[in-house]
């Protein structure tokens, strides 16, 4: 009696998964590289695809092709509402390549996660006096997130004032890092959690050439918006 015959692949995506792990088994990982990519031009939403491609690129040096990978699962993960998952690859991606802006990921995870919190409008009024300002700008126009990225990524020591009305709050960074934050007299990671809900108002950077004190001590910028996202998010889920 012959053996049964092993089902073969019934997708072209299951084909070009299979020809990736053959090309990784071979010592050709360039191989993979090139095959996935090539499934991915006529898939760009398939996550299995995006998946092994970011897993072997990752693991071959390939890391700017790896973090592209992250960032896109990312997006594809908020569309899921598997937001955990979309945090992870947002992580991993500013990991991988620090150049990476993840401000319009981090936005659409706050959305995605609290949709009371819609941005409003700002007045011509707010605006001339954020004209003032070396670094301002409409949080309506430029979330929380692209301004810190900004700091972040321009190694800033300075003050990140949110002026929004019913909740001010502060930032203060060390060499583009954050160090502490106060909302409303609460400081701290507390503090910090508060500020990510303001989306409307202005925001104000003034630099300083003293360092402050470390209060809020994290692995990251990234590692601390996306853990204070996770915790609004809990908390909301927590209420009644």
């Amino acid at each position: 009696m012959s053996e049964p015959k092993q089902a073969e692949p019934t997708t072209e995506i299951d084909t070009a998964l299979l020809d990736a792990e053959l090309f990784v088994k071979y010592h050709a990982p360039e191989r993979a590289i090139k095959r996935l990519r090539t499934a991915l031009d006529r898939s760009p939403r398939s996550i299995p695809l995006r998946e092994r491609l970011r897993e072997v690129a990752a693991s071959h040096k390939h890391l700017d092709e790896a973090a592209r990978q992250a960032l896109a699962l990312a997006s594809l993960y908020i569309e899921r509402e598997d937001y955990d998952t979309a945090h992870d690859r947002l992580l991993e991606a500013k990991q991988l390549d620090p150049r990476i802006n993840i401000a319009a990921g981090l936005e659409a995870i706050r959305r995605a996660r609290r949709p009371d919190l819609s941005p409003g409008t700002q007045t011509p009024d707010q605006r001339s006096e954020a004209a003032q300002f070396t670094l301002a700008g409409d949080l309506t126009a430029i979330s929380v997130f692209d301004a810190i990225q900004v700091i972040e990524n321009a190694r800033l020591t300075g003050t990140l004032t949110l002026i929004a009305g019913a909740q001010d709050g502060q930032v203060l960074f060390n060499e583009g890092g954050i160090v502490d934050a106060d909302c409303e007299g609460v400081q701290g990671e507390p503090g910090f959690r508060r500020i990510v809900e303001i989306t409307s108002g202005r925001f104000e950077f003034q630099k300083s050439t003293n360092g402050y004190a470390v209060n809020i001590q994290a692995a990251s910028n990234t590692n601390l918006i996306l853990d204070s996202l996770r915790h609004l998010d809990e908390a909301k889920d927590r209420k009644p």
